[in-house]
């Protein structure tokens, strides 16, 4: 236990140390170097603006975060499901690769306005098909690259076996793609947020945290914005830990 403990401390300690030590240096050079709050507040500005409007940076949080989670469940979903088509019948890869490369390349500005046209201006929808779609990309393509990793003397053992399909995916193809599939939705959980984010920017209900971003710095509140900004981090971090959690859990129920 007390291993277990100490190896823990030595994972966290090091990084939150570095974290005081930046956050302190950051204080020091705003206040000493007198720089202008414009070009970068100070920490304990920043730190105040989040206490004094927890509430409204919370609630837009809650709101950024669900067109996440929405974008990001039903984008995997979607990914893993086409990915598994494309494994079993090559005609649907090759038809998709090209489809699957011009989605990746879409930019967001250009989508977000088209869909809030198609949509409307008071509907969170775009902004989850936006986050889908960024989403939809790295689940797919590493999904599909994990399915391709069993080796043939595998596939061939299964078939002495007398196995069915069904059997070969579910004992030897799925698991030996869980790994891939798994670093696309942690790619996939930050690109959640951030497209629903930044599709904020661009029009629809002014409810999530992007919405107040733009209008606290439109307005020169700077520290809040950037109270916005640490709502925002503190949101894909948590997106991102919960992923790599939910990966750890798989991993040692595998092994069992």
């Amino acid at each position: 236990m007390k291993g277990i403990l100490s190896t823990s401390l030595n994972k966290v300690v090091p990084p939150v140390a570095l974290l005081v030590v930046l956050i302190a240096i950051w204080q020091i050079a705003t206040v000493v170097g007198e720089i202008p709050a414009f070009l970068l507040p100070s920490p304990f500005a920043i730190v105040d603006e989040l206490v004094q409007f927890f509430p409204a940076i919370s609630s837009a949080t809650r709101v950024t975060g669900t067109n996440a989670l929405i974008g990001l469940v039903a984008g995997a979903i979607l990914g893993i499901l086409v990915a598994l088509v494309a494994n079993f019948v090559r005609l649907v890869d090759s038809l998709l690769a090209p489809l699957v490369a011009a989605i990746a390349v879409v930019p967001i500005v250009a989508l977000a306005p088209i869909l809030y046209s198609m949509f409307g201006a008071n509907s969170e929808l775009s902004r989850q098909i936006i986050a889908g779609i960024a989403v939809f990309v790295p689940v797919f393509a590493n999904t599909l690259r994990g399915l391709g990793q069993v080796l043939p003397v595998q596939r061939d053992l299964m078939r002495a076996y007398a196995a069915s399909p069904l059997q070969v995916a579910r004992t030897v193809t799925i698991p030996a793609a869980l790994p891939f599939v798994f670093t696309g939705l942690r790619i996939a959980s930050s690109l959640a947020v951030i497209s629903a984010l930044i599709a904020e920017y661009f029009g629809g209900p002014r409810t999530g945290i992007g919405s107040f971003i733009t209008t606290a710095a439109s307005g020169s509140n700077y520290s809040r914005a950037w109270a916005y900004v640490l709502g925002a981090i503190l949101l894909g971090l948590i997106f991102y830990g919960v992923t790599l959690a939910a990966e750890t859990f798989a991993s040692r129920h595998r092994r069992r």
